[in-house]
């Protein structure tokens, strides 16, 4: 009797087992054959997927669904409709970026799915399989069974298989995208931002990101458990963090995979699953280097606000612009030109006024001036945080612009996580919320769109961070994004030593930052003193990418250091094509650069507060040809934490060609600079 007991309990069981199993849907590899992500389907039906690289478990079994706060879940009772698997391989041009041109390579799997449960409700997935990552989104079709959506948070889970180190910047807090890098066990992580960058234990490097943000909430992630992430959505102020009707798609979740942390920097993951560009014709769009009436205020030497010590005055621009035309600058950017600035502007915006000038600021005659001389003013447009006012007047003010032969605008969202002010749906009054809400990021795109029909590329600060969105609108030429330089100007903390090493392999994987880099005096407000040396802030143009660069420190430091300001002059900021010679996270970045527009080449290395004795093979220059290498290098005495070595910089020259090496000698907190020019 006990034995049959036994055999009926342990059939059942084994019944109860098999009916829970996991069933494979599909299966799709990287063109490669090395990654391959498998779609499963529980016994509830409910989805995960799987990421295998090498024969080995990548991403363990990881959930998949919607939650929705106005109809059942898009979470089990799934039923595989069909499949299709399709091939793509291509090569597209970039109008301007790292790189002109850029292979999209990849396997494509859409599943279509149903919930009988729910009378036959239809959702898609698809995956984009390249062989340095994938990308994942949800589609949904028109249908009556689901008219409207409204989605409160995703269940989309990325469970890393092997025990990992991270490089992440914390979510939903006070300065929203501008913290120091965090580096802890995957383990420990809490919400964070993304692009979140891991090493594995052996070594793989990955990127957890998202591509083409348009009309949805950003994606932070948080800890599940031990290494398992989920999505989950910035928060709304009116209810679900994402309002869906009729068709529609979700960003793309990506991975990016890679053996290196060079190979993960060169990675065009993201760009490839954004659209092509929709502007046609771009050319208007000119990468450059820029000066400002900008750092002299963070230095508190001059402010913002009307008075005897306003900076944006009609003799100070004027001023700027002898400067750039003299030294070969495309563009002079003034802050602190509008009316608006004075007050408490910071989170509320409620005075500014785009089309009107302060009393000491002359912009027609500014702008007849600087085209007089061949220079452009680099618009501004500071917020507040106030996206309503800025709406109601930004056509009007684009339009302002573009008739001063302005075409850049440097645009700010300055205030806290949650206190951005938006319209009302009926037009009436304005609430508070998230500039990385579903509103805030229609937003963003809004004004790129608006600034194009002018012919007027945007560089955001405090922005949304970048999800490729570049190749879609090749006018949203960069952004801040992170914590800038300016937080070394007041700060408190300033940046650390090995900020900028950890910016190249973490918030650089997203897009071009502003990071504005050249502050060759070294000294922020006070005492303040930059962890940094004059050789760095060179190399810091090659290393943190942005096509529109800005030279921000005062005139007269330039002047006091002419050997660094050279350089400053020479680098271009647009490239035909960029190399990682070597790099690790948070500790050494050395990157080379082929100018799009002539045969130079330029490197920067830049290190962490360790120095370092290195070498650079000169194998990217073309074979045969002889070089003059222009060096500029951290003398054997440049250290960081001293005050006057930390000016020790070398200029020499040297013939080289492609079967040569280089020393990179780099001193602590310190960067070496490189011009390689074909002699004749």
């Amino acid at each position: 009797m006990l034995n049959r007991r036994l055999f009926a309990f342990l059939s059942a069981a084994l019944m109860c087992v098999a009916a829970h199993a996991d069933e494979t849907l599909a299966t799709v590899t990287s063109p490669n054959q090395q990654l391959v992500v498998t779609l499963q389907l529980t016994g509830e039906g409910r989805l995960a997927y799987r990421v295998d690289r090498k024969g080995q478990p990548l991403v363990n079994a990881s959930r998949l669904g919607l939650l929705l706060t106005n109809a059942h879940q898009l979470d089990g009772g799934f039923k595989l409709v069909g499949q299709q698997t399709t091939d793509h391989d291509d090569t597209w041009e970039q109008p301007w970026g790292e790189s002109r041109r850029v292979r999209n390579h990849y396997r494509e799997l859409m599943v279509e799915l149903s919930q009988p449960g729910q009378g036959g409700r239809a959702m898609g997935l698809r995956f984009r399989v390249f062989d340095d990552g994938f990308g994942l989104r949800y589609e949904l079709p028109a249908q009556p069974q689901l008219p409207i959506a409204r989605i409160s948070d995703e269940l989309t889970e990325f469970d890393i298989a092997e025990p990992a180190t991270a490089w992440w910047i914390p979510a939903g807090e006070a300065l929203v995208l501008e913290y120091p890098v965090n580096r802890t066990p995957l383990a420990e992580v809490g919400l964070t931002n993304t692009p979140l960058t891991m090493r594995t234990k052996s070594g793989v490097h990955l990127a957890l990101h998202e591509a083409a943000l348009v009309d949805y909430a950003a994606m932070w992630v948080r800890k599940v458990s031990g290494q398992k992430l989920r999505a989950q959505l910035a928060p709304s102020s009116s209810g679900a963090a994402v309002f869906k009707q009729g068709a529609f798609f979700t960003p793309w979740r990506t991975l990016r995979v890679a053996d290196s942390a060079g190979a993960l920097y060169e990675s065009n993951l993201e760009l490839n699953l954004n659209e092509p560009n929709r502007l046609g014709d771009v050319s208007w769009v000119q990468p450059g280097k820029f000066v400002g009436v900008w750092w002299e205020m963070h230095l508190d030497k001059s402010s913002w606000a009307s008075g005897a010590r306003h900076g944006a005055t009609t003799a100070n621009t004027k001023r700027h612009i002898d400067f750039a035309a003299a030294n070969g600058f495309r563009g002079v950017l003034v802050e602190g030109w509008n009316l608006g600035w004075d007050g408490n502007w910071v989170g509320s915006g409620s005075a500014f006024d785009y089309l009107k000038s302060m009393p000491d600021f002359d912009l027609d005659a500014v702008a007849a001036y600087a085209k007089a001389k061949g220079v452009r003013l680099v618009g501004h447009h500071e917020t507040g945080g106030n996206v309503a006012r800025y709406e109601a007047q930004m056509n009007a003010a684009y339009a302002l612009y573009a008739g001063l032969w302005v075409d850049v605008i440097k645009s700010g969202y300055v205030t806290d996580i949650g206190t951005a002010q938006f319209s009302n749906a009926n037009g009436n009054g304005t609430h508070f919320g998230f500039t990385e809400s579903q509103e805030g990021v229609r937003h963003f795109v809004r004004a790129v769109q608006e600034a194009a029909k002018h012919h007027i590329a945007i560089d955001t600060h405090e922005p949304v961070k970048d999800t490729g969105l570049r190749r879609t609108w090749p006018n949203w030429v960069s952004r801040e994004g992170a914590r800038g330089q300016e937080f070394n100007a007041w700060g408190d903390p300033i940046n650390p030593v090995d900020h900028e090493v950890n910016l190249v392999f973490t918030r650089m994987l997203s897009g071009p930052m502003d990071y504005t880099p050249g502050i060759v005096s070294l000294n922020g407000a006070g005492d303040r003193k930059l962890n940094s040396t004059q050789a760095k802030q060179l190399a810091l143009y090659v290393v943190l990418y942005s096509p529109v660069a800005m030279v921000p420190d005062l005139i007269e430091h330039y002047e006091r250091w002419p050997q660094a300001f050279q350089f400053i002059k020479d680098v271009p900021t647009d490239w035909e094509t960029t190399k990682v010679i070597r790099g690790e996270v948070g500790e050494v970045a050395t990157i080379a650069r082929k100018d799009r527009r002539s045969e130079d080449w330029y490197v920067g290395a830049i290190t962490n507060g360790e120095a370092r004795r290195l070498t650079l093979p000169l194998a990217f220059l073309t074979p045969g040809r002889r070089y003059r290498a222009e060096i500029y290098r951290d003398g054997d005495h440049a250290d960081y934490r001293d005050a006057m070595a930390r000016f020790d910089l070398v200029a020499e020259h040297k013939i080289v060609q492609s079967t040569d090496t280089l020393p990179l000698n780099l001193a602590p907190g310190g960067g070496q600079a490189i011009r390689f020019t074909p002699t004749p």
